[in-house]
């Protein structure tokens, strides 16, 4: 297992980086430590600006690529006009930072991660609809590109191989923190019923959300670059749709009660949060002014890709069903760890909104 970013050693890593790199690196700013490490490096010449990502909990599972891989997608999306930073190099020796790392360019732009706000220049009604419409038009170039090059460097999984493997993945993860979910074990046996029989094959990236994409511009929010492209993949687009549909909120969606959650558990900042989720949504700003409907962006889409948004009950339902088997897998790893698990009440929320798709309440 890798380190925190407190235990490197930066002379040393400065000092491979400006031979490996050709600069002068001058500076290094650890920017994230949670699935991976990420350091900012600057240099001397302040047009060369890179980032260094090292795999840490969870990257070493099958649901994600291999550093080799995952620069091989960055390299062949250099030819596609999907914006994603390019990768630099693949660093193998583990004796320079304690693991394998991968360096790219830098790329200058703010994310939004759940549930934030964009920046406060772009909070205004043509902000919201630029926005929205450069996420999903972007989603739509993605879904849109040649597969062939990228057959090589991604593996294919068709929406029941990726239902199998979440729901292995969740009897995995309440295995050792011994959370009882029931809803979501129905939600999973509905999947497989009603998993569609045939799609479409395009590259996905695999965790398309605003908070993996950089936005910039000053008056007109812009796209800037896509990033982490480790959960890359062949496969349906549509359940990638899905995925992005699940944070928009649109007037009308039913507010599920949470007096349950609220009897079950004390943890108050998270009960907090997810009033807050419960009134606004999973990305808040998709429910104030200027902001498009689900079916306005699912119109945009079919229009871009000439794709048939199908079946959504069961891609808007997979997306939340994979997301509390994601949150469940990272209780795992947290007991496993020797700390108590703690995303209890996030689990059994989004199991909630994942049976009132099922059911109809959350219309497209």
């Amino acid at each position: 297992m890798a380190g925190t970013g407190a235990d490197i050693d930066i002379a040393a890593l400065e000092s491979y980086l400006s031979a490996e790199l050709g600069v002068n690196a001058v500076e290094t700013e650890v920017l994230h430590d949670g699935l991976n490490l990420s350091i900012a490096i600057s240099t001397a010449n302040a047009e060369n600006a890179y980032v260094l990502r090292r795999p840490n909990k969870l990257r070493h599972t099958e649901a994600f690529n291999d550093l080799t891989g995952e620069y091989g997608v960055m390299e062949r999306l250099e030819e596609t006009p999907v914006p994603a930073p390019a990768p630099v190099l693949v660093c193998a020796d583990e004796s320079v930072i304690g693991d394998p790392f991968l360096v790219m360019t830098h790329i200058d732009g703010v994310s939004i991660p759940l549930g934030s706000h964009p920046p406060e220049r772009f909070r205004n009604p043509d902000s919201r609809e630029r926005l929205a419409t450069r996420l999903i038009e972007t989603l739509a170039d993605l879904h849109s590109v040649d597969v062939e090059p990228f057959t090589d460097v991604c593996d294919r999984a068709t929406p029941r191989d990726q239902l199998a493997r979440s729901t292995a993945r969740l009897e995995a993860a309440t295995t050792v923190t011994g959370c009882d979910l029931p809803g979501l074990w129905d939600v999973a046996e509905w999947l497989e019923r009603n998993a569609p029989s045939d799609s479409e094959t395009a590259l996905v990236h695999g965790d398309y959300r605003p908070s993996n994409v950089l936005f910039a511009g000053v008056d007109r929010p812009e796209i800037a670059g896509v990033l982490d492209w480790e959960t890359a993949f062949l496969g349906d687009p549509l359940t990638e749709l899905g995925y992005l549909l699940l944070r928009w909120r649109d007037d009308g969606d039913p507010t599920p009660p949470l007096d349950g959650l609220e009897a079950r558990y004390s943890n108050e900042g998270a009960l907090r949060e997810l009033r807050e989720i419960n009134d606004h949504g999973l990305a808040p700003f998709t429910a104030e002014p200027g902001s498009p409907s689900r079916r306005e962006l699912v119109d945009r889409y079919e229009d871009g890709t000439g794709f048939s948004f199908e079946h959504d009950r069961f891609y808007r339902a997979l997306a939340a069903f994979m997301l509390a088997t994601v949150w469940a897998d990272l209780d795992r790893h947290q007991v496993e760890a020797g700390a108590e698990a703690d995303r209890g009440p996030y689990i059994e929320y989004v199991s909630t909104i994942a049976r009132s798709i099922v059911d109809g309440e959350f219309e497209l």
